[in-house]
């Protein structure tokens, strides 16, 4: 979804804060009813149509709630419908209550053709219910033929427009080449070609003054204006670290998509990976201030957001491989060997004497398993071969070599 920056005015910007509180409460009013009809009501809780009806019959009667956009209100149903789904599905989290100054946002659809325009080479237009025309920031053409888009505001205060396209993939080179990518904290991305890759986070400045701004928050009174002015510093210091690592994750994986036909990567669980340590009260768990600073430090690399645009860009050209032995196993002789990773940046294996770049070792392994997995499904294809009397579907063959332990 290609977003750009808007620039609303003063109302505009009031009106656009109406629309978001107005999706906001009706959100959480749909979390408060389904809450209520698990504990206390028998049967399924009401859907997406009932609530339609439920909103029209409120809007008849609250003058406040008529004031604003019914797509606006009805949309933040449908997302609501739409996340409900997806935690049945098992793929997400049971959605939860939305806070004004975090979730700031809403969806309008059925856009026309007409309603979002160009003004000059570095500005545009869109048309918002009840706002106007809306000015945003040209960064790179609007797509055509969009149907919806989705507004926000971030904590720093900056307002962005999202257009729903899903733009063509990135054609590869064609050649079967191939790239492994091994993810870490110290090299953010570290390429089977011998590549360091590192996420541009803030400068030794900023670093400070945010450390800064902590403590001063902190000995802020709660509800003061002093206290919002240094959590709007905070925000745009940290809005700045998140867009300098959107900005690496975009030309990063638009380079892979580009220059190789397929690409490694392991299949890593970073939800749980990033998990809290802290425990419970009877539990408690232990190094919890270590592993907090692993767990940003993951999360600063943007191990999952690279993987994600991986995807979109080189859709069926990503392999996700088994992360064991990886850092273990010697891309010369395949010898694994615990102890030969010496440090964090040096590994020597102690049967062939190959020495090189730790994270670099790992990234060669994860590129020869993806040339493994290549040539064993040219081979199995080729001939065509039956399996399970299904014509054209390869046997199962076990490709994953015996680890040779060395001690």
């Amino acid at each position: 979804m290609p977003r750009y920056r808007l620039a609303p005015t003063p109302e505009q910007e009031q009106a656009l804060l109406g629309h978001c509180a107005h999706a906001r409460y009706v959100w959480n009013l749909a979390v408060e009813q389904h809450g209520f009809w698990s504990r206390h009501r028998r049967g399924g809780a009401p859907g997406y149509n009932e609530q339609s009806r439920q909103l029209t019959q409120a809007r008849a009667e609250f003058e406040w709630l008529r004031a604003g956009s019914q797509t606006v209100q009805q949309q933040a149903l449908r997302d609501f419908a739409q996340a409900m789904a997806n935690f049945f599905a098992g793929t997400h989290k049971r959605p939860t209550w939305r806070r004004q100054g975090v979730h700031e946002g809403f969806r309008q659809v059925g856009v026309k053709p007409h309603q979002v325009k160009r003004l000059s080479r570095k500005w545009g237009a869109v048309l918002v219910p009840k706002c106007g025309w809306v000015r945003l920031r040209l960064s790179r053409p609007v797509p055509e033929g969009v149907r919806s888009y989705r507004v926000t505001r971030d904590r720093a205060g900056r307002w962005h427009v999202a257009f729903a396209h899903v733009p063509p993939p990135v054609s590869g080179p064609g050649d079967g080449s191939v790239v492994g990518v091994d993810r870490g904290v110290t090299v953010s991305a570290a390429l089977s070609t011998g590549d360091l890759l590192k996420v541009p986070g803030l400068t030794p400045g900023e670093r400070r003054r945010l450390r800064l701004l902590a403590r001063k928050l902190g000995r802020a009174r709660r509800g003061s204006h002093r206290r919002a002015g240094l959590k709007a510093a905070l925000a745009r210091l940290k809005a700045r670290q998140s867009d300098r690592r959107k900005n690496w994750v975009e030309q990063t994986s638009t380079r892979l998509a580009r220059e190789y036909d397929a690409i490694g990567v392991e299949d890593l669980n970073t939800r749980g990976m990033t998990r809290s340590a802290k425990g419970t009260i009877e539990r408690p768990g232990c190094n919890v201030a270590a592993k907090a600073g692993l767990n940003r430090g993951i999360l600063a690399s943007g191990w999952a957001m690279l993987v994600e645009r991986l995807e979109h860009k080189a859709p069926g050209r990503v392999h996700k491989i088994n992360p064991a032995y990886t850092s273990q196993r010697c891309s010369a002789c395949r010898t694994i060997d615990p102890q030969a990773r010496e440090s964090q940046a040096r590994f020597r294996c102690r049967s062939c004497g190959f020495a090189c770049n730790a994270d670099v070792n790992a990234a060669r392994n994860i590129a020869h398993e993806i040339r493994l997995l290549c040539t064993l499904v040219d081979t199995a294809a080729g001939p065509a071969v039956a399996a399970r009397g299904r014509p054209g579907v390869p046997e199962r063959t076990n490709r994953e070599p015996q680890p040779v332990l060395l001690y």
